[in-house]
């Protein structure tokens, strides 16, 4: 009998250390990280919520990001404003368009030119800081005609310093195709586009 209850108490006693040995793993913090980090990727459900909510509430932060990135030209407009003052454009002659097509796009450039304080010099003039050259084409597509603009800004001593490209689609005017079907409205709105590039480009240190 007295060995049947040491045997009992024996294994009493065993069982109860082993119930202790599994409470502290499950209580140490090494045993609940696992799980812990286990649970953020498995749980779709439960942990899933708490989880994706972090995530979710993270992605919102690149918007105002954005934001902040598109009130900063703003914010630089003095400086862009000082860049144009000092600085004297001259237009060379227009390749690929007809005369005709290419006197609304010059007439513009001085339109838009003057409302963003850019002064614009001849061909002749000694004192230009920047030289823009542009190339033209055009393609058909059915009733729209498309003009597709390259500009390269070079300095005095003829070393390119940045590229313009662009392209701007609109109804063909009258029948036939190419230049004979672009509006004076399109070619308004690409000098219009290329000024205002222009005066970014000044803007952000005229780098590249």
């Amino acid at each position: 009998m007295r060995r049947s209850q040491v045997t009992t108490v024996s294994l009493l006693a065993a069982l109860a250390l082993g119930a202790c040995t599994n409470a502290k793993d499950v209580l140490e913090p090494s045993a609940i990280t696992p799980p812990a980090s286990s649970a953020q990727p498995l749980p779709p459900a439960q942990g899933t919520s708490s989880a994706v909510t972090s995530p979710t509430t993270t992605a919102p932060a690149p918007s105002p990001a954005p934001s902040t990135v598109a009130s900063s030209p703003t914010r630089a407009t003095p400086t862009q404003t000082a860049a144009l003052a000092k600085t004297r454009l001259q237009v060379a002659p227009i390749v690929g368009a007809s005369v005709d097509v290419a006197a609304p796009l010059t007439a513009e450039l001085q339109t838009r030119a003057k409302q963003r304080g850019l002064t614009l010099v001849g061909s002749t003039d000694q004192t230009a800081t920047h030289v823009l050259k542009g190339y033209f084409s055009t393609m058909s597509e059915g009733k729209d005609t498309t003009v597709i603009y390259v500009w390269d800004i070079y300095d005095p001593s003829g070393n390119r310093l940045h590229r313009i490209n662009g392209q701007q689609k609109a109804p063909s005017v009258g029948s036939g195709e190419g230049w004979p079907t672009v509006a004076p409205a399109t070619m308004q709105a690409i000098a219009d586009q290329t000024i205002d590039q222009f005066a970014a480009w000044l803007g952000s240190g005229g780098a590249g």
